[in-house]
C-alpha cells in the first residue's frame, strides 16, 4: 500500500510539474511571438518610461516593404480612427467601437506627441510619448502603467515591425495575476498576432488582391 501511494504522489507530481513547465514554455512563446532573441533583449525607445514592468511582451514580423510603407498603418492607429487591424468584432464586444481601416486615412496621418484616445469608455488614456517617423512610435497610458511602443528595423527584404508592451500590475492580487497568466495573456497574443498580420497585409498591398467581388461585398482575405 505504501510503495502503491508513494508511486500515485510521484506520478501525480510530475504531472503537475510537466503542466506547470508546459505553461510556462508556452507563455513564453506567446510573449516573444514571431521575435529573435537580439529583439526581445533589444533596448527600445520607450523602455525607460516603464522601468519595473510586471509583464513584457515583445512580439514581431517580417514585412516586404519600405518603412514608409508601414508608418502609415501605425499612425492612424487608435478607436474612431485607423482601428488596429484586428477582429473587429471581438473588440466591439469589449466596447472598444474598433473599425479596422482598409486604406491610408489622410485626415488621421498628422499625429504628434501629446496626441491621446481612450480605449474605450472606461479603458486607459494613452497619448502619444514618442514619435519618430517611420522608425518609432510609442503610446503611454496616462496612469503610467502602460507603454506600447512599436519599432521599425531594417531588413534583407523590407522591414521587421517589433511591438512591445510592458506593463505594471504592482496592486494586482494573486487571483487577478492568474487571471492575467492564464486568460488575458493568451488573449492579448491572439489579438496582437492578427494586428501584426493585418499591418503586415496591408503594407504589402496584398490583402485583397485578385479579389473580383464588387466593391459593396466584403473582400475575400488572401490566403496566409
Amino acid at each position: 500500500m505504501k510503495t502503491t501511494t508513494a508511486c500515485a504522489i510521484g506520478i501525480a507530481t510530475y504531472a503537475a510539474g510537466l503542466a506547470v513547465g508546459s505553461q510556462v514554455i508556452a507563455r513564453r512563446w506567446r510573449l516573444t511571438w514571431g521575435a529573435t532573441s537580439d529583439e526581445v533583449t533589444r533596448t527600445m525607445p520607450g523602455d525607460e518610461l516603464l522601468a519595473e514592468p510586471d509583464i513584457v511582451a515583445t512580439r514581431a514580423i517580417a514585412i516586404a516593404a519600405g518603412p514608409e510603407q508601414v508608418w502609415p498603418w501605425l499612425v492612424q492607429l487608435g478607436p474612431g480612427r485607423g482601428g488596429a487591424y484586428t477582429y473587429d468584432w471581438i473588440e466591439n464586444l469589449l466596447g472598444l467601437d474598433m473599425h479596422s481601416a482598409n486604406t491610408i486615412l489622410p485626415e488621421f496621418q498628422s499625429l504628434s506627441v501629446g496626441d491621446a484616445f481612450t480605449l474605450g469608455a472606461k479603458g486607459p488614456h494613452m497619448r502619444v510619448a514618442i514619435l519618430d517617423p517611420e522608425r518609432t512610435l510609442v503610446f503611454a497610458s496616462e496612469d503610467g502603467r502602460w507603454v506600447w511602443a512599436f519599432g521599425l528595423y531594417p531588413a534583407a527584404n523590407g522591414v521587421r515591425l517589433v511591438s512591445r508592451n510592458r506593463i505594471a500590475t504592482p496592486d494586482a492580487t494573486v487571483s487577478t495575476r492568474l487571471f492575467n497568466w492564464l486568460i488575458m495573456e493568451p488573449g492579448s497574443w491572439v489579438m496582437e498576432r492578427k494586428m501584426l498580420l493585418g499591418i503586415k497585409e496591408r503594407a504589402e498591398g496584398r490583402r485583397w488582391r485578385n479579389s473580383r467581388r464588387s466593391p459593396g461585398d466584403r473582400p475575400a482575405v488572401c490566403p496566409r
